[in-house]
C-alpha cells in the first residue's frame, strides 16, 4: 500500500531539519563558543624596551591558548636576532598578564586596558625594571 504524498513530505522535511540541526550543533556552535572562550590576551604583542644607556631593544610577545585553555607563548628580540624563547610560565587573570622565561631571566607583569588592545607593565630582566608597554598587532 501506498502512503499518502502528506506523509512523504514531512518525513522529508523532517530529515532536512535534522540536518540543519546537525550542521548548527557541529560547525557553527563549537566556532562560536571557542571565539567566546579564547582569552583577550591571545595574539602578539609589540613594545620597546629602553634599558637607558644601551640602545632600545624591540621585543614581540607570542600568546597562544591550547583547547583546554593553557596558555603558552614566546618572546623575540628582534634587534638582536633572538626569536622563540619559551615563556616558562604564563598567567592572564582579570586584566592582569605575568609570564617568566627561565633561560633570558626575564619576568613581566602588566594590566591590560579596557579596549583590550595594550598592557601596560615592568619587565625585570637582569636585575634591572623596565617599563614595557605591549600594544597587540594586527
Amino acid at each position: 500500500m501506498k502512503q499518502p504524498r502528506a506523509s512523504s513530505c514531512a518525513h522529508c522535511l523532517g530529515l532536512a531539519l535534522v540536518l540543519v540541526l546537525i550542521i548548527v550543533v557541529l560547525i557553527i556552535v563549537p566556532t562560536r563558543t571557542m571565539a567566546q572562550d579564547t582569552p583577550p590576551i591571545v595574539g602578539v604583542w609589540q613594545g620597546t624596551l629602553n634599558p637607558g644607556a644601551q640602545p632600545k631593544q624591540r621585543i614581540v610577545v607570542h600568546i597562544s591558548a591550547a583547547q583546554d585553555g593553557t596558555l603558552t607563548g614566546t618572546i623575540d628580540y628582534p634587534d638582536q636576532d633572538t626569536s622563540g624563547i619559551q615563556m616558562t610560565a604564563i598567567t592572564y587573570k582579570g586584566s592582569a598578564l605575568h609570564f617568566e622565561s627561565t633561560p633570558s631571566l626575564t619576568v613581566y607583569d602588566g594590566t591590560m586596558s579596557a579596549d583590550k588592545t595594550k598592557i601596560t607593565g615592568t619587565m625585570k630582566q637582569a636585575g634591572a625594571n623596565l617599563d614595557l608597554v605591549l600594544l597587540r598587532t594586527p
